[in-house]
């Protein structure tokens, strides 16, 4: 992100920080948990040669705040609206992958009118009371032992195994993703996407709406792209071979380009 400018902002009573680069209408960039901004590398600087690319902190990780729980996806969305309404936007494409995906579902639904498309990758609309000990788990383990004991499981979710043994600077600077996120603001958005159930709502759902899953993602399997797509009407499904959790940065030339043709024929 280096023809970006770095910014903070105070809203919704946190500072977030954020990177803007480009002209053209906005595009909102939203990374997944135990990320940050940074993770849009390889989507940065191409969208922003048509955009007016917006890439944030969510609250609790990066250099945004990280104040304690309990967090939910209300108050995550609430974010991106308050951020929007600082920097004067009206309208924007929205682009999340994971928990980013999450709160771009939430946002549709709270706040219709913001949105002119909706990318919604690796994400799920439902996790199920099941899931509950998974998350409750790695919220315990992130303020018990440190983020340091959730990078080696992270990688292996997060991508294939041919692309960590082949890309050893990649997992370091992955790695290091998980390491900044504040062990509170880590367990705090686990809790709150824990809950996680827009499925039924998902029709009301009226800007076009891209769904992209990497064919090998274990985290939110194609299965849940799927479902998300059959609820959204109109929306299109694109499955990426040789991709895990974060096909954006394990497949960039395909996520790109297939978000690129999208967005061409979203409305400005």
């Amino acid at each position: 992100m280096n023809t970006s400018t770095t910014n903070q902002i105070a809203v919704n009573g946190i500072t977030v920080s954020y990177e803007v680069a480009g002209s053209g209408p906005w595009l909102i960039l939203s990374h997944s948990l135990g990320c940050s901004k940074t993770m849009w590398q390889p989507q940065f600087a191409e969208l922003a040669k048509s955009y007016r690319v917006l890439a944030y902190d969510t609250r609790g990780h990066g250099a945004s705040s990280a104040p304690p729980g309990p967090y939910t996806l209300d108050l995550l969305a609430q974010d991106v609206h308050e951020l929007c309404l600082a920097l004067g936007i009206t309208k924007c494409h929205f682009v999340g992958l994971s928990m980013g995906g999450m709160i771009g579902q939430t946002v549709a639904l709270n706040y219709p009118d913001l949105l002119l498309s909706l990318t919604l990758a690796d994400t799920s609309s439902a996790y199920g009371p099941a899931a509950l000990p998974f998350w409750l788990g790695r919220a315990q383990t992130a303020l018990s032992q440190g983020m340091a004991a959730l990078v080696a499981p992270s990688l292996e979710r997060w991508f294939t195994a041919p692309f960590r043994a082949a890309q050893a600077a990649l997992m370091v600077q992955a790695g290091q993703w998980l390491l900044d996120t504040p062990a509170v603001g880590y367990a705090a958005c686990c809790l709150a996407i824990a809950p996680l159930d827009t499925t039924a709502r998902l029709p009301q759902i009226t800007v076009p709406v891209l769904v992209i899953v990497g064919a090998e993602d274990a985290a939110t399997p194609p299965a849940a792209a799927e479902l998300i797509h059959a609820q959204i009407p109109g929306s299109r499904l694109l499955k990426l071979p040789s991709a895990a959790h974060l096909s954006s940065v394990e497949q960039p030339a395909a996520f790109n380009r297939a978000l690129r043709e999208f967005l061409q024929n979203a409305p400005d």
